[in-house]
């Protein structure tokens, strides 16, 4: 399995951005992840692609979105709201039909946000 991300950039605070991230192969789930210099990498947020079910980490719930579309074996992540803690690199990966254990990582898309 291939990924690929894009989206990232520099954005004010509370402006917006979205992440996409393409994957070649067979898929169970996909999710983003992200780590801040300094910081260990954490979970952000996830997508189920047998039903869709969503899974959101607390610091990004009601603020950033993810969806996916089947036919491009895409995912992506709407951020709303952004603050500058949420200035980080952004990674991609697919996991296991359970969700359970993320197998195959992207490389990862820059989101600064900074006025």
């Amino acid at each position: 399995v291939q990924l690929q991300a894009s989206g990232g950039g520099l954005v004010q605070p509370g402006g917006s951005l979205r992440l996409s991230c393409a994957a070649s192969g067979r898929i169970g789930g996909m999710g983003w992840f992200r780590q801040a210099p300094g910081k260990d990498r954490e979970f952000a947020a996830a997508i189920r692609w047998a039903d869709a079910g969503k899974y959101y980490a607390d610091s990004v719930k009601g603020r950033f979105t993810i969806s996916r579309d089947n036919a491009k074996n895409t995912v992506y992540l709407q951020m709303n709201s952004l603050k500058p803690e949420d200035t980080a690199l952004y990674f991609c990966a697919v996991s296991n039909p359970s969700m359970t254990r993320y197998d195959y990582w992207g490389q990862g898309t820059q989101v600064t946000v900074s006025s």
